[in-house]
């Protein structure tokens, strides 16, 4: 507990191995019982749950769900209350869920799967007795707070897990109901639907079935929301009528009886008919008065249970005869069909019964669809079909009665009317699927309902202008106007949706003239005085006359974009004298573009689509002529989709119709055309909506979809203006092309379970019913990617355009670099520079000669700048195929070897790194021997360099050029022979026991040296083309037929970024360019990976992997021997610099006494520290000072303090990652590692000999040494403290021990200590 306070995990994390100890300590394994209380491990536990530190409570909860994996505790009540409370509350922090390092994406969490066996191994030790009581306090301690999604996800999948028992009664399957109701509120679909998908799992394990009823299971599945997890077709539909057609026979009978009032029955089948039959029957309370209409929830669950009953059936006779299926489906639905066959002949029937009918009959069609399969062979769906199609007269005669009669007369009969309208709609579709017939019912029905709306509308336009002083209108009259044009826009919809259905000629008829004289955003008055009251008694049914009006001009909208589609051609650029056909609203676009505009002003956000529609066909009609008002418009669209931002329902079906009409092609073509204020408010939205995108993603991923769809062309053409439309905007293009933003830890967690969901496959039913939106950064980048594969090199257009796109790339690289000369790995500037590379690599085969002597030295100076691994292997990859493919670049080539020292440094690396694939260089050169000659020579001159990198990369550079000059018998260079032969003899069988011979071998054995080939990993249908493809591929053959044969992305945008070390976020594997199919491409285009070893092998860099691998062992240990007592973990940064120490001599030239101590201080931040130290340090003679950073010394802080002694004194930089290697390197040089620290094990300073070769390492100021590093310590050595303060300040510590070392070496000289100095 003491230990626990410290609250720090690098402290904590060695003691937990003793927690087993205890464990162990208080069990008697003879007994099997606790021999003292369990509380006192609670405690502990506690204490690390209830931790401030995120990280803490994750070792905590770990390390208690691993109890049983190695041990089995006796039964204790207080183990399972602890369960239930603390650990149920530390689960609920969803930060817990996070991957492990170096665990992939997708891949589950830890903590979730280790929870999961914990919960299976747990209730399957409990008593039976016990298991329960338990499982229901579990479940209903879920109830008891608002989760988020991650952790009720995978709770619930850890209860899916419990092997079935029968542990649950009525009262666990109604806490299972309301944890259901906890899954509703978390906006992340995917993962709420997986959630009530597991929990239908759990129901179907734990559920004991004598003591539930089919009403309570039905009630049960009504708190499912099918269309996120209970989908028809789906493998937990299937589970669930298994698991129902087995405990047919078990259920128990309801003691609150059913919803409606009906007995109870064993059978499913019996239950299911009594359903059925006690729904459609009238209910006995209806005495002929108007009735609001009834709740969709029974029809729902009637619709529900008859399919699941069917299916059931057919799971009995899957082996025998169909028909028992199609009779059980007939008696479940004669009752419907009776009804509704009655329909156009009982005038009388009650209206409640009608409603109830209609909705069962809606509801049946929508849950019948089978969901992720055809519905080819299901012949549940095509009997259903059948038996709804015969009954299609009756309906479509009794809805048009109820249009057009007069019969809606209440606000409650709004309602009413979207019924019969869904119904109809529903009618058209089934009969148009099965083939459209002269003298359809439908047909019969959807030409007066048209007419008499019309007429209708027009009568009440008369009527209100016949009377002077005009009289106010009634409630009746105005919902029929209301039920008339929703009548009307619905016929409008269908017709315009439905090719079959339009029979009429272009020639405008009433209709047509009636829809082009509306008036636009008509409002309707309120009811007449009289009839407040019973409007206001209605006002349970509608939100208020406000909602009607505005469904009223939606619908006038509805109708006017039906119009404008029809006569798109007669739209004039310009208002001008009105010809025949008279059309007002199509004639006069600016009038009607005007009346979009108020229209705006004046709907809700639900109800502007179809103004937006009609804005699509305007604007580009009058572009040209009203640039302003086009202005005013994109302004006033924009403004609203800001506005919704946060509203999830609605916000993504406004923005594409948003895209459509503002990017639409004749839009940006016009406005490009002619330069306007257009052309930039276009590029201003554009930006915003990219901007927009950092917040909400997903909003770019629409824009750039739908205009790469529309930039598409098909491969024949070659029309010089295709793409010039893309070419006015290719800024766009641009920044699809680097898109993605770095998320916080919440956002990437989110993204991570999303991924493992979307793993699991149709195992997950959620995957199956949820649509995929595609809404993740990545697939901005895949589909620009696939859009720039569709372009053809042969066509000038195209090429051009990827020309200009690859210089802008270019020139963005070179901003992103002068815009910070340093950056993380990872940073969003690392990553923008990445994804620049990628597509210069994308676009590489349409570069020809000429270009690149355009760019040529723009992708040399890249080389040149200090950039990531990654970067640097696709800068370098793509000069090799310059190379390869343009040998005359190789002269610019060579001079690149030829800049000064302070140019190269360590990039010179990059150049060198290109020479190590020479072999595929010289590939198409024909004399060979003059070439190797130039590169032996550039390569020998780093051989010798003092950088111990550049060496190595040198090096290895000369054994492969050597290695072609021996293979092609090239060997007669003079004295460069035997200059090459012993560099690289000497390098092969070089002795000691440091780093040196480890990284010669790691460098070779690099994917970059070992495995990746240019030119395959680049490009390869199939084994027998690849010659043909190093052939031709790069000469003869056009671009278009190269890409058509395959694209190497698997290479560039996955195997690549993961080897060089990329977060998972920047790894796009193929399965994600082949599932975006917003971009078709050709049928023989393929995708591939790298046909190499490539793929096969672990990410790590020759010189990132040591540092990442001593850390890892020191990790790996079960317990280490020697730990800080109660100091804070130090975190850093891994960066990729030289280890080559130079120690500068000017002290020793002027005889002064340097002793065998180095003194490291690369653990201390403060320059004023850093100053002290190194003013001791030179004054005691100190043979070296290590510090983090050089440029320390610049600092006038650290100046104040050292006055100077930096000038005397041999500083050297090690970044604190690269500690691990430099504290072993000192060591195999007979150093003694001596750590300044307090551990369990340390050394009192008045105690401690020093040896002469001592390296005395520093903690950091706050948080010490970390506990990776002390165990690479030889020993630990503390200060010896008499007051109440804990410890020194580290530069006082340091003097201290630097004072002991001089000391004691001064004795053993037999000289006397120094004369004192000043300070």
């Amino acid at each position: 507990m003491e230990t626990l306070e410290g609250n720090q995990i690098h402290v904590i994390k060695p003691v937990l191995p003793k927690l087993n100890n205890l464990f162990e300590y208080a069990v008697s394994e003879e007994n099997a019982c606790w021999l003292f209380h369990p509380s006192w491990h609670m405690c502990i536990y506690k204490r690390m749950f209830e931790s401030e530190n995120k990280i803490l409570t994750k070792e905590g909860v770990i390390h208690f769900l691993e109890l049983y994996e190695t041990k089995v505790l006796p039964f204790s009540p207080e183990f399972s209350e602890f369960i239930i409370g603390p650990l149920m509350d530390a689960l609920s922090e969803s930060s817990l869920y996070s991957r492990s390092p170096g665990q992939l994406i997708g891949s589950g969490s830890p903590l979730g799967l280790k929870l999961q066996k914990f919960l299976v191994t747990y209730i399957s030790l409990l008593p039976e007795e016990i298991k329960s009581s338990f499982l229901l306090q579990f479940i209903q301690k879920m109830t008891s707070r608002h989760w988020c999604a991650v952790p009720i996800l995978f709770l619930s999948k850890a209860l899916a897990s419990v092997p079935r028992c029968k542990a649950l009664g009525l009262e666990g399957l109604l806490a299972l109901r309301d944890v259901l109701q906890c899954t509703m509120i978390t906006h992340q679909i995917l993962l709420r639907g997986a959630a009530q998908c597991y929990l239908l799992q759990t129901a179907m394990n734990l559920v004991d079935v004598e003591k539930v009823s089919l009403s309570d299971i039905s009630a049960f599945l009504m708190s499912l929301r099918q269309e996120e997890s209970l989908g028809r077709g789906t493998s937990l539909w299937t589970e669930l009528c298994d698991w129902l057609r087995v405990n047919e026979s078990c259920f128990g009978q309801s003691s609150t009886g059913s919803f409606f009032g009906l007995h109870e029955t064993s059978s499913l089948n019996a239950y299911v008919k009594n359903l059925v039959q006690e729904y459609i029957k009238t209910p006995a309370w209806e005495t002929g008065e108007k009735y609001s209409m009834p709740d969709w929830f029974d029809a729902k669950l009637v619709a529900l249970m008859v399919l699941l009953a069917v299916d059931v059936e057919g799971m009995k006779n899957q082996y025998s005869e169909k028909r028992r299926t199609q009779n059980v489906l007939r008696i479940f639905l004669d009752p419907l069909l009776d009804a509704l066959m009655k329909f156009g002949t009982n005038a009388y029937m009650p209206l409640l019964k009608t409603d109830r009918c209609l909705q069962l009959l809606l509801k049946l069609l929508h849950t019948c669809l089978l969901k992720g399969s055809s519905t080819q062979d299901d012949e549940v769906l095509t009997l259903l079909q059948n038996c709804v199609m015969s009954t299609t007269e009756s309906i479509s005669e009794f809805i048009l009665r109820r249009l057009t009669m007069n019969e809606l007369s209440s606000v409650s009969d709004l309602d009413r009317c979207h019924l019969y309208l869904s119904v109809l709609v529903e009618l058209t579709c089934l009969h148009l699927k099965v083939g459209w017939k002269s003298g359809n019912p439908i047909w019969r029905v959807l030409s007066p309902l048209k007419n008499a709306s019309i007429r209708h509308l027009q009568d009440t336009d008369d009527g209100q202008v016949a009377t002077f002083p005009p009289q106010e209108p009634t409630l009746e009259k105005q919902i029929q106007r209301v039920v008339s044009m929703a009548a009307l826009a619905t016929v409008c919809e269908a017709t315009d949706q439905k090719p079959e259905l339009q029979l009429d000629s272009l020639d405008a008829g009433p209709v047509e003239r009636f829809l082009a004289s509306l008036q636009l955003n008509q409002t309707l008055q309120k009811p007449h005085p009289e009839e407040q009251s019973s409007f206001l008694e209605e006002s349970s049914s509608s939100q208020g006359w406000g909602k009607i009006v505005a469904q009223y001009v939606h619908d006038q909208w509805v109708c006017l974009s039906f119009l404008l589609k029809k006569y798109h051609t007669f739209i004039p650029a310009s208002e001008g004298e009105l010809l025949e056909p008279v059309l007002p609203a199509v004639q006069m676009p600016g009038r009607t573009l005007q009346s979009a505009l108020d229209a705006l002003t004046i709907l809700p956000s639900d109800q502007i689509l179809p103004v937006f529609c009609c804005m699509k066909i305007l604007v580009p009609k009058l572009l040209a002529s009203s640039e302003s008002l086009c202005i005013e418009a994109f302004d006033m669209a924009w403004k609203i989709i800001s506005s919704l931002s946060n509203t999830q329902l609605i916000f993504w079906s406004n923005l594409k119709a948003f895209v459509q009409f503002v990017f639409d092609t004749k839009v940006l073509t016009i406005a490009a055309k002619i330069k306007g204020q257009a052309y930039f408010k276009i590029k201003e939205i554009m930006y915003k909506m990219i901007e927009m995108s950092a917040i909400k993603t997903g909003v770019f991923n629409t824009l750039i979809s739908y205009c790469c769809q529309s930039w598409m062309v098909p491969a024949s053409s070659v029309s010089q203006g295709s793409l010039s439309s893309a070419n006015n905007y290719s800024e766009l293009v641009l920044e699809a092309c680097i898109f993605g933003t770095v998320f916080r830890r919440d956002q990437r967690l989110i993204q991570d379970v999303q991924t493992f969901i979307e793993n699991l496959g149709p195992d997950c039913a959620a995957n199956v019913v949820i649509e995929n939106t595609k809404r993740e950064d990545y697939y901005v980048r895949v589909c620009a990617v696939k859009f720039l594969c569709l372009l053809d090199g042969s066509n000038m257009s195209h090429k051009l355009f990827m020309e200009d796109l690859a210089i802008k790339l270019l020139d963005k690289e070179e901003v992103v670099s002068k815009s910070r000369t340093r950056y993380y790995v990872n940073s969003q500037q690392h990553r923008v520079k990445n994804r620049i590379w990628q597509i210069l690599l994308v676009l590489f085969p349409s570069f020809d000669q000429n270009f690149l002597t355009r760019i040529i030295d723009k992708i040399f100076q890249a080389g040149f700048i200090n950039s990531q691994a990654s970067i640097k292997y696709y800068i370098e990859w793509i000069i090799i195929l310059i190379l390869h493919k343009f040998p005359q670049f190789l002269p610019k080539f060579w001079d690149c070897f030829s800049y000064g020292e302070e140019n190269l440094k360590t990039s010179i690396c990059t150049f060198l790194s290109v020479l190590s694939h020479l072999d595929i260089i010289t590939q198409n050169i024909p004399e060979k021997k003059l070439t190797l000659k130039q590169a032996l020579a550039a390569v020998l001159q780093w051989c010798f360099h003092p950088n111990f990198s550049v060496r190595l990369y040198a090096l290895v550079a000369l054994k492969k050029i050597w290695t072609v000059c021996k293979t092609g018998h090239i060997e007669e260079f003079g004295a460069l022979t035997s200059v090459v032969e012993s560099s690289l003899n000497q390098v092969e069988n070089m002795h000691g026991v440091g780093n040196a011979k480890k990284n010669w071998q790691r460098i070779q054995d690099h994917f970059f040296f070992a495995t990746f080939h240019p030119l395959k990993d680049y490009c390869l249908e199939r084994p027998e083309c690849f010659d043909i493809f190093v052939k031709e591929s790069f000469s003869n053959l056009s671009v278009k037929s190269t890409f058509l044969f395959s694209f190497p992305a698997g290479t560039i945008f996955y195997i690549l970024p993961r080897l060089s070390g990329l977060v998972e976020d920047e790894w796009i594997a193929i399965d994600k360019f082949t599932r975006f199919t917003d971009i078709p491409l050709d049928a023989d285009f393929q995708w591939y990976l790298s046909p190499t070893q490539l793929r096969e092998l672990t990410p790590g860099d020759w010189a990132q992997q040591d540092i990442g691998s001593n850390s890892g062992e020191a990790d790996a240990r079960p317990e280490w021997a020697d730990v800080q007592k109660k100091l804070t973990p130090w975190k850093t940064s891994v960066p990729d610099l030289d280890l080559e120490l130079i120690f500068p001599g000017r002290a020793a030239k002027l005889g002064k006494s340097v002793s065998r101590l180095i003194v490291v201080a690369s653990l201390i931040d403060k320059p004023t520290n850093l100053g002290g130290l190194c003013r001791t340090c030179e004054v005691f003679g100190a043979s070296a000072l290590v510090v983090a950073s050089l440029q320390y010394v610049n600092d006038r802080q650290f100046q104040h303090l050292s006055v100077s002694a930096e000038q005397w004194l041999p500083l050297v930089e090690v970044k604190p990652a690269q500690l691990t290697d430099y504290l072993q390197q000192k060591k195999s040089e007979g150093y003694t590692a001596i750590g300044a620290e307090q551990t369990a094990r340390s050394v009192g300073l008045p105690q401690y000999c020093f040896p002469e070769k001592s390296l005395l390492l520093l903690g950091n100021e706050r948080e010490g040494i970390p506990a990776n590093l002390i165990q690479q310590l030889d020993v630990c050595v503390e200060i010896p403290q008499q007051g109440i303060i804990r410890s020194l300040n580290v530069h006082v510590s340091g003097a201290l021990l630097i004072w002991e070392y001089t000391r004691q070496q001064l004795l053993r000289q037999g000289d006397p200590p120094p004369s004192p100095c000043l300070f």
